[in-house]
């Protein structure tokens, strides 16, 4: 029997032992929620729904179960989150169910904090099957399912259409960019082209024909991508540094600068500033969040987002390159407690709070994109038009930052690289040369350099 079926063979006997009669439980499940606010309520929500359904289905089944969900998501900030389950782990007291980063896998499965998710779980059965398989797969680490999707984004390119229409493109052509980017027939070096003409025709200010994020994220990943480079070799799993895609990335936000279509101060720029801005027309291009349509249409007041504004792949940079989207899902984990049975039920929870129907509700709400095909089959999700153009679009072929130990020093160092080419402090030749000695000293043997 292979391991994978083990486990599976394991998981479903475990499933079956929740339907036999048993001695009245009363069981509390701790939740706790990282980087959440009122709009992100179901990642709890979810939880407290699917403990009454589990309670129902027990009771059909002559056992009673009676499951009381405590959540919590009112921490300072994600530091602080982090900081607390690692604490609770560590004192034996951890919440059952975190909510938190894909890349938390790494560390805290290492650690024992976390206990894998395919021990109890059919991922061959309804619903976990339906998942999609990209999204399943940053929920692993090492060959071993640890957790699940919560949900879902990505983090897109905009086009403001009215300025797009000043340089010269009609209606049909700003439809057809998505495809075209795609396709890699409009590229990054298209978006200078066309920031430029916009810069120099007034139709935006000096150094905002291309609005970047103005602070680290994953999304400088994606224009690493846009010229060719790899995070992690497929083949071994260290991280990967190719210095010829790092040097062409930050040579193109130093090309940005040097045109007058962004600024070389902007790093650092505020970010309600921002958000007012690129929701209101105020710069031509930029990039950001499936998210941040709630806040443009919300609290920016655009009340005419698809009438505004054009989205699409982060465009291809060159021919080594490839149009992309990195999404950077939160996943349910479930933690190590003494007492398995507990363990059981988080897994069972999770699980339920997976369907279609209950995730779409917290998909919705919060403007985040769905974790499972069937999804778009639901009508609160199939009838919005932002999730449902989101998903067809950037969500199927989404990769995402890798789940290693050392992605954050990784991801740190090259910010730091792209930060002083983009200043003008080094060359982009010199910062990938200082980018190749930091992380050879801090990676060592867990980073291949090409």
């Amino acid at each position: 029997m292979t391991t994978r079926l083990l486990k599976q063979t394991t998981a479903a006997l475990i499933c079956s032992t929740l339907a036999l009669p048993a001695f009245a439980e009363d069981v509390t499940i701790t939740v706790w929620a990282g980087g959440s606010n009122d709009a992100d309520a179901y990642r709890i929500e979810a939880i407290k729904i699917a403990a009454d359904m589990l309670e129902r289905e027990a009771a059909i089944d002559g056992r009673e179960l009676s499951i009381t969900v405590e959540g919590k998501r009112d921490f300072g900030g994600w530091e602080e989150f982090k900081q607390g389950v690692t604490l609770a782990a560590e004192a034996g007291s951890a919440p059952n169910i975190v909510v938190t980063s894909h890349l938390d896998i790494a560390p805290w499965s290492q650690a024992g904090y976390i206990v894998p998710a395919e021990d109890y779980l059919d991922f061959d059965a309804w619903p976990l099957n339906d998942l999609y398989p990209n999204l399943l797969e940053i929920a692993a680490y090492n060959g071993i399912q640890w957790g699940l999707p919560q949900d879902a984004e990505s983090r897109p390119f905009f086009f403001w259409k009215d300025t797009m229409r000043g340089v010269g493109y009609s209606d049909a052509d700003i439809a057809a960019l998505p495809a075209k980017i795609e396709a890699g027939e409009y590229t990054l070096q298209n978006v200078l082209q066309d920031a430029k003409k916009a810069v120099d025709m007034g139709l935006v200010e000096e150094g905002y024909g291309f609005y970047p994020r103005p602070s680290n994220g994953p999304d400088y990943a994606q224009f690493y991508q846009s010229f060719g480079g790899v995070l992690e070799d497929p083949e071994t799993g260290k991280l990967l540094l190719d210095k010829a895609a790092m040097e062409a990335f930050f040579q193109f936000f130093v090309d940005a600068v040097d045109a007058g279509i962004t600024r070389k101060n902007h790093l650092g720029t505020d970010w309600g500033q921002w958000y007012s801005e690129v929701a209101n027309g105020k710069a031509a291009t930029w990039h950001g969040g499936t998210w941040h349509y709630a806040r443009y249409t919300g609290k920016e007041g655009n009340e005419d987002f698809f009438g505004t504004i054009e989205f699409s792949l982060i465009p291809a940079g060159n021919d080594q390159g490839r149009a992309n989207t990195i999404t950077h899902p939160l996943v349910y984990l479930v933690t190590d407690q003494e007492n398995d049975d507990h363990e059981e039920i988080a897994a069972q929870l999770v699980k339920i709070a997976s369907e279609p129907r209950l995730n779409a509700l917290h998909a919705i709400k919060s403007a985040h994109l769905g974790i499972s095909r069937q999804q778009s089959n639901i009508e609160l999700y199939s009838n919005d038009r932002w999730a449902t153009e989101a998903t067809e679009r950037l969500l199927t072929t989404a990769n995402a930052q890798p789940n290693n130990l050392d992605y954050g020093a990784y991801s740190e160092a090259m910010f730091k690289g792209l930060e002083a080419a983009w200043t003008g402090v080094k060359t982009p030749a010199a910062a990938v040369a200082e980018l190749e000695t930091e992380l050879s000293a801090k990676l060592g043997d867990n980073l291949i350099v090409r």
